[in-house]
């Protein structure tokens, strides 16, 4: 039985932190090989588990430092049909590995939670294509194509689901959608260029609302990843409505564009204590924001850099 799904302790107030750049704290900070970015794969073997686990814990002890609840998220960013086949997984194998990975994740959970802190299991689903590029689904194409990855997850007792790095409307309606159809809470994370606007150019209110719009407010919250706070601080309308539904970010450590961070072959980490003090306004304009963590180029350093920023500030109740 999954232990929160019927009540999600970061709805009721408090700081949780997440963690960080996952793919790249694995490839550029452990030298490890991810084909096609994925992380998931890890699982398959001892020592990618152990590598796993190892990055998990990081982030977990700063939470237990702090005496914060903690949102973990799954390696499964990739873990879908297209990307899926391109790593030799075939509908079986990538329900196998999307369940495995909720388990793997309830070891963890075990183990951190005598900390008297709450640990949420998150099903992490990623964009059926490149989270930089535009879809072309329809909200039904999209709905199918994600039903089996939250299927496995929900039959994996994980807590809820979250889709990261989203740049379509469409697609983001299907996964609520085909999360709603499996009982299973969601959340929606978009992503945004530099203009703080989606790839297609819709604002952020206007995927909100449109999300929202689609599906009865079914999303439980929606959080920004996969892009600096200078592309998007100036997008939020404070005191706005839609503001509200806005629970977290997981940003970029760079200030560089999609475009830019694709064709660097370096990793660009920025300046945590700068990212910090970002947190600490972007938490002035968002005044559910929460979930605390980051995406590509941050590690441990910038998660505990935006929680020390953050930390003399509490979040209000839903």
């Amino acid at each position: 039985m999954a232990k929160y799904r019927e009540n999600l302790p970061q709805r009721r107030g408090g700081i949780f932190l997440t963690d960080g750049g996952m793919e790249t704290t694995l490839i550029f900070h452990k030298g490890l090989e991810l084909p096609h970015f994925a992380a998931f794969v890890l699982l398959d073997r001892a020592e990618g588990r152990e590598h796993l686990k190892q990055y998990y814990e990081t982030y977990l002890a700063i939470a237990r430092q702090h005496g914060l609840g903690f949102v973990l998220d799954s390696p499964t960013w990739r873990a879908n049909p297209d990307w899926g086949a391109k790593l030799g997984y075939d509908a079986d194998g990538l329900k196998a590995i999307n369940m495995h990975s909720i388990h793997f994740l309830e070891e963890l959970r075990s183990a951190w939670e005598i900390s008297g802190q709450s640990c949420v299991i998150n099903g992490a689903i990623g964009p059926r294509g490149d989270g930089y590029k535009a879809g072309n689904m329809d909200a039904a194409e999209a709905e199918t194509y994600h039903a089996a990855q939250i299927a496995a997850f929900a039959e994996a007792d994980a807590d809820m689901v979250t889709a990261f790095t989203m740049n379509s409307i469409n697609e983001a309606i299907g996964v609520v959608r085909a999360a709603k159809g499996q009982a299973i809470p969601v959340a929606i994370s978009f992503t945004v260029e530099t203009d703080g606007r989606l790839v297609r150019g819709e604002t952020l209110r206007d995927a909100i609302e449109a999300v929202d719009g689609a599906t009865d407010s079914a999303c439980e919250y929606f959080l920004i990843n996969c892009a600096h706070p200078a592309h998007f601080e100036n997008a939020l309308g404070v005191g706005e409505a839609w503001v509200e539904r806005i629970h977290g970010v997981r940003a970029n450590a760079s200030i560089k564009s999609h475009a830019e961070l694709d064709e660097s072959e370096t990793l660009d980490s920025g300046d945590p204590a700068d990212l910090g003090r970002r947190y600490q306004s972007l938490r002035r304009a968002l005044p559910r924001m929460r979930i605390l963590g980051g995406c590509c180029g941050t590690d441990h350093r910038h998660v505990a850099a935006i929680c020390d920023a953050c930390m003399p500030f509490q979040a209000v109740s839903a």
